[in-house]
């Protein structure tokens, strides 16, 4: 049976491990080395020093790729990943599409790290307006879908037909989707960035980030990259984030289950505004979002009246915490507004973690009491 016929649980489980042998262990450990062995025979080629290459690396690559559907290459967080990217895509004065409602930390780096590139750099919200200007011209096209943290929703494949056709790249930030959830080499983007800090590793305990190409000669360019630039994981948090990716399927089920159930608790509920969640029928980008992902994660987004009502909200929950991230076991709350992000004060990205459904919304509806 090919790894495309099996599910995504399956697929979790076994990815990147290696053919059964008798006597060793299902997920071999981190195999620490600065300098390999080369031998009297050596003639290039295979391991030979651990800023290049690592069995580790290549095993957990091997696993996130197929989920993917493309070439994988591991980077030490998915900062990493993204400014991996930027560097080796773009060159002095080229132009650039960016989410003006995305992560805001890429537009940080751009703004602040790139500045020698002189790039001519168009931020546009998810939701456009994408106007044919918008391509004219354009070395890379950046998305993020859904953003973050507004989880607005736009058209991978319409977009990436559209760069294309001006000669541009497309890129698509799918941190908050999951390779579980969407899968953009299929829908017709040329890479694929993710945090997986978040939800693959999914135990808030490392950093780790990859990208994912279809394109053999930019997996090239990008692995040359990392290797010159040095940006390279840890064996022993790589071995980590394989072992944890063997529960992203149940995980993420689990925090889907819990996001339906808060955000259905939380409709209507007299101190909440602002509720979305794309896998609502009634969210604005539901529709499209159906289109083109393949399930739903644990992160919407709602508002309250003011800082003040957030901090009185975690003071009284016993289950949900502040925390600036998302994907992980706990649920956990992050006022968006306090990191620089244009939205209310009162805004807030909430990541349901993988605690039983009626226990969380019990809890959320009496720290909101």
């Amino acid at each position: 049976m090919s790894t495309s016929e099996l599910g995504d649980g399956t697929r979790c489980v076994r990815g990147g491990h290696p053919e059964p042998v008798g006597g060793t262990p299902m997920l071999p450990g981190p195999v620490f080395a600065a300098p390999f062995h080369l031998g009297e025979d050596y003639q290039g080629g295979g391991d030979f020093y651990g800023r290049a290459s690592n069995p580790t690396w290549r095993a957990l690559e091997s696993a996130i790729g197929d989920l993917d559907g493309g070439h994988c290459l591991l980077l030490p967080s998915g900062m990493a990943a993204i400014s991996t990217v930027l560097r080796a895509v773009l060159r002095h004065g080229d132009k650039l599409v960016l989410p003006d409602d995305g992560y805001y930390a890429t537009r940080n780096f751009v703004r602040d790290e790139l500045t020698e590139l002189a790039l001519d750099v168009r931020e546009i919200s998810t939701l456009g307006p994408w106007t044919d200007d918008v391509f004219a011209g354009v070395r890379l096209v950046l998305l993020e879908t859904p953003s973050n943290p507004g989880l607005d929703v736009c058209d991978i494949a319409e977009l990436a037909e559209r760069a294309h056709r001006a000669g541009a790249l497309l890129a698509v930030d799918n941190t908050t989707a999951t390779p579980l959830g969407q899968r953009p080499l299929e829908l017709g983007a040329d890479i694929v960035i993710a945090s997986d800090t978040k939800a693959l590793s999914g135990h808030s305990d490392l950093l780790m980030g990859h990208v994912s190409v279809r394109d053999p000669e930019l997996a090239e360019r990008l692995l040359r990259a990392r290797t010159l630039s040095g940006s390279i994981p840890g064996p022993f948090e790589t071995w980590l984030v394989h072992r944890s990716m063997g529960t992203l399927d149940v995980r993420l089920a689990r925090q889907a289950e819990n996001a339906a159930a808060l955000v259905e608790a939380l409709r209507g509920h007299p101190k909440v505004s602002g509720l979305r969640w794309p896998g609502s029928p009634d969210d604005p980008s539901h529709e499209l979002a159906q289109r083109q992902m393949r399930r739903w994660g644990g992160v919407f987004r709602f508002e309250l009246a003011d800082a003040a009502a957030v901090d009185e909200f975690v003071r009284r929950s016993e289950l949900v915490v502040a925390a600036t991230s998302f994907g992980g076991l706990h649920s956990t709350v992050d006022r968006r507004a306090q990191w620089g992000d244009p939205v209310p004060a009162g805004f807030v990205r909430f990541s349901a973690g993988c605690e039983n459904p009626e226990d969380l919304v019990a809890d959320v509806l009496q720290a909101l009491s």
